[in-house]
């Protein structure tokens, strides 16, 4: 266990907001986080869990404990001809993770490539890309309260994951620390999830479709339409797809025939935040040392030294105009701390 103070939290975040942390603990392995729980920090100050930092803005200073889950480590504890079930560490890149899988004929997360963070975030927001989601083929999460010392293993459905949701952001929010993830993924042929309109498209370059033919595309498409979070802070997409009734789709349908819409449930629709931000006007534009990245209007960014309260502001103005224009109220993946 390594114990920091007053360190800088800009390595920490992808959007490079700069945020000083009072305390800053990094935990390596279980018995790192029994003795952190026996420790009086806990008592005295506040605290939060920072993984990756991919889905975090900060806005100040945090005058507490910042605790970075660092455990490594990637194992296929299982195979069957069906399945392989392989569990993963918190610490790890979640790209690396997904490199791992298709490099080992793993079937599953191929879709989710190049998403930034770490893996034991993915559970928490419930990742998705390209027509799938962290709980199609999510086994098991093993978690530890930091305040209780008592150590669970979750299932999939008690998770209760949700669009871009899931226990880790409710129930389980605060004092709940994931240690590793087992994933059940498909060890034989299956069929692929390929429907998505910008993969089956560039799947078209390619001569067969497979794990690594899908990793490629869906890196080419992100690679073009994404900016780097090493080049230009941002944290992805800063908003969530809205989910509207069918009728109010239809609404909108009539006077935008181009409107991107998506089957949800039997009574609602997902539509494209970055269509309906781009509509208004946002794409590309930039305020000061704040802006919407011009190749994707559901990325804010950060062109310098920006503070966090500048991405808040902005954030604001967008879900202000799109409210006006379309009456819907857009809602942030990101969380403010």
């Amino acid at each position: 266990m390594n114990i920091y103070n007053n360190i800088s939290l800009k390595p920490f975040n992808t959007f490079g907001i700069e945020a000083i942390a009072k305390t800053f603990i990094e935990i390596s392995d279980i018995n790192d986080l029994i003795n952190f729980h026996n420790t009086e920090i806990l008592k005295s100050e506040p605290y939060f869990i920072l993984g990756g930092g991919s889905n975090i803005l900060f806005t100040k200073d945090f005058a507490g404990t910042i605790i970075h889950p660092n455990f490594k480590g990637i194992e296929i504890i299982e195979k069957n001809k069906d399945f392989n079930y392989v569990k993963v560490f918190a610490g790890e890149i979640w790209d690396d993770f997904v490199n791992f899988c298709v490099t080992n004929n793993l079937g599953g997360i191929e879709n989710l490539s190049l998403i930034p963070g770490n893996c034991g975030a993915s559970p928490v927001q419930n990742i998705g890309a390209f027509g799938v989601e962290i709980k199609d083929c999510l086994e098991s999460v093993e978690i530890y309260n930091i305040e209780t010392g008592e150590k669970r293993t979750l299932t999939n459905n008690e998770c209760k994951f949700g669009y871009r949701t899931s226990i880790f952001k409710t129930d389980f929010k605060h004092n709940w620390l994931i240690i590793y993830t087992t994933y059940k993924l498909k060890s034989s042929d299956y069929s692929f999830q390929t429907s998505y309109g910008a993969l089956s498209e560039e799947l078209k370059r390619h001569n067969e479709v497979s794990l690594k033919s899908i990793r490629e595309s869906v890196i080419n498409i992100r690679t073009l339409k994404l900016p780097d979070p090493k080049e230009i802070g941002n944290a992805g997409s800063f908003f969530k797809n809205p989910i509207v009734s069918i009728k109010k789709a239809e609404e909108i349908n009539k006077i935008f025939s181009d409107a991107p819409v998506y089957k949800f449930s039997k009574t609602e629709v997902k539509l494209a935040a970055g269509w309906l931000i781009e509509q208004c006007g946002w794409k590309g534009k930039q305020i000061g040392n704040v802006g919407v990245h011009k190749k994707q209007a559901l990325v804010l960014v950060n062109y310098g030294n920006a503070k966090g309260i500048d991405i808040i502001n902005l954030s604001e103005k967008i879900k202000n105009s799109v409210f006006f224009k379309f009456g819907i109220t857009l809602e942030t993946e990101v969380n403010f701390l």
